[in-house]
């Protein structure tokens, strides 16, 4: 295990700039043993051969742990996940270039070790299609779980360019393959002309719940996260963020970005909401295409920010 706060013990804080540039510089491993007594270990899941527009999402591990923030006490709430969690640094998942399913394997293994040591696995991809080896693992653990899924998109589609297999249809998959149960599945943020009405009959004859973005706007994200938390219950679940739920001016180069997006801090607010609220079995944050370097890359912030408040939430429920 590497400690990048190693050589500033005597100073008592590193600068964000120098060191390894680990999430938030929490501890580094890639050892299944250091998982031991971890409570939320963050892997990396650098992967995006299946996006259908704007590919980049395969730098978002790596810009949003350059661009993320020492942990420490959160201003609205003033907890600290630092005090009351210990969180790891599990490394990314070895993706193989061009090779999807060996990726995917790759990307499930890893995840599935994190959950099989009893910690809460955070991923950061990568596209939207990697919630597929991801939640997969979750749920060889735990069962079938709930899922709230922030979203400009349902990602429910059968097909997209007439191809089944994507970033645009594998939460289709993961409701079929009984690893996502649809009477506790909630999407909150969706507009745009993308699905057809066909995914949303389908969606309705399952019992999944949606709220678009223009509910978020009239009702306020306090109410849309109510709904969601009753409708997803208890029992373990999972929540997963593609950062084009924002408006495009907060993440201008993710890779399907609908204007008229949400803002930042209705997504942090709901974010830290939910991981409070529900059994979290793992998350993810999705999409993030790199703009800049380090806090100059306002996708990649915020990518990071939603890690951060997610275990705001996580630590708060163990109060």
């Amino acid at each position: 295990m590497i400690d990048p706060y190693g050589r500033w013990a005597e100073p008592g804080r590193k600068p964000p700039y120098a060191g390894l540039p680990s999430f938030a510089g929490i501890p580094w491993s890639e050892d299944p043993a250091d998982l031991d007594g971890v409570d939320v270990a963050i892997v990396g899941a650098p992967f995006d051969w299946l996006a259908s527009d704007r590919v980049g999402s395969r730098d978002g591990p790596r810009a949003i742990r350059v661009s993320s923030r020492p942990l420490g006490p959160e201003v609205d709430t003033g907890v600290d996940p630092d005090d009351r969690l210990r969180v790891l640094d599990f490394g990314d998942a070895p993706v193989v270039p061009f090779e999807v399913e060996a990726t995917r394997s790759a990307i499930e293994t890893t995840v599935g070790q994190v959950a099989d040591a009893g910690a809460i696995p955070y991923v950061l991809g990568g596209d939207h299609s990697i919630t597929l080896p991801a939640l997969r693992a979750c749920a060889a653990r735990h069962g079938p779980l709930g899922l709230v899924h922030f979203d400009s998109h349902t990602d429910t589609a059968p097909d997209v360019y007439e191809h089944a297999d994507n970033h645009g249809t594998m939460l289709r998959s993961l409701v079929t393959e009984g690893h996502v149960d649809p009477a506790r599945y909630v999407q909150i943020g969706l507009r745009g002309c993308w699905p057809d009405a066909d995914v949303f009959a389908w969606q309705a004859e399952r019992g999944i719940a949606h709220h678009t973005a223009e509910d978020v706007r009239r009702r306020g994200i306090d109410e849309v996260v109510a709904e969601a938390i009753a409708r997803v219950g208890p029992g373990p679940a999972y929540l997963t963020v593609d950062i084009d739920v924002l408006d495009p001016a907060y993440a201008p180069r993710t890779g399907t970005p609908e204007a008229g997006g949400l803002e930042p801090r209705e997504l942090l607010a709901g974010v830290r909401q939910l991981s409070e609220a529900l059994e979290l079995a793992g998350g993810d944050v999705v999409e993030t295409v790199p703009a800049g370097w380090g806090t100059a890359d306002a996708g990649a912030l915020t990518a990071a920010a939603v890690v951060g408040n997610a275990l705001t939430g996580i630590a708060a429920r163990r109060d």
